[in-house]
């Protein structure tokens, strides 16, 4: 009896010292993943660059937001893609969307209207790439450099991909997100059971742990 109690208490330490090391290796391959995209900059040719939202005061961008902007328009003016769409909705009794605010900042900063398009939809990444891929895709257009904050972009890439668009990303490397390598640690962190979420139940999870990446 005593020999079988020993086999099962030998058994169950090992099936949980398994456990436990699928789940270290999952959590620390998948902040990897994330680590290693943030400092992927692909700059191929596309046909749009999506700037995905963030914060937005009465039509101003925030910082964290504007930062995005900037480094679509600069790699618009570098002829990475034609047309700069913006995404994003907005919050109850907001004036602005994220997306309209973002394009109005763009087109202030001298891009032409024609080359913006705003997709107003969306309260989290997911929504926001559902509602851009159901505006582009009709529209002819495939292929997105996607530009968010760098501990943001494997997540955004890897909904991107799920709602039938191939991209790539381009992240901004300024703005308060990118700063202290304390905030760096905290994203990823933040980043990586967001997109474990989304992979288990393919729904977003943009408020967990209060992420506030869009």
């Amino acid at each position: 009896m005593g020999k079988f109690r020993t086999a099962g208490l030998v058994w169950l330490r090992r099936t949980l010292f398994g456990t436990v090391l699928v789940v270290v290796l999952v959590l620390g391959g998948t902040a990897f993943r994330v680590w290693q995209v943030a400092r992927v900059d692909d700059r191929a040719h596309a046909d749009m660059i999506v700037v995905l939202g963030a914060a937005q005061y009465n039509g101003k961008p925030s910082p964290i937001f504007e930062a995005r902007l900037r480094h679509a328009k600069q790699l618009y003016d570098a002829g990475v893609a034609k047309v700069i769409v913006t995404a994003g909705g907005n919050k109850a009794g907001d004036t602005y969307t994220e997306a309209s605010a973002g394009a109005r900042w763009l087109i202030e900063e001298g891009v032409p209207r024609q080359a913006t398009l705003a997709v107003g939809e969306g309260r989290d990444t997911l929504g926001s790439l559902r509602a851009v891929a159901a505006e582009v895709l009709r529209r002819g257009w495939h292929t997105a450099v996607l530009v968010s904050d760098p501990w943001h972009s494997f997540r955004a890439r890897t909904m991107a991909t799920g709602v039938g668009l191939t991209a790539w990303t381009s992240p901004t490397h300024s703005g308060p997100i990118v700063q202290t390598r304390q905030t760096q640690a905290l994203y990823i962190r933040r980043e990586t059971g967001a997109l474990l979420f989304y992979l288990l139940t393919r729904t977003p999870a943009d408020d967990i742990g209060g992420t506030g990446l869009g």
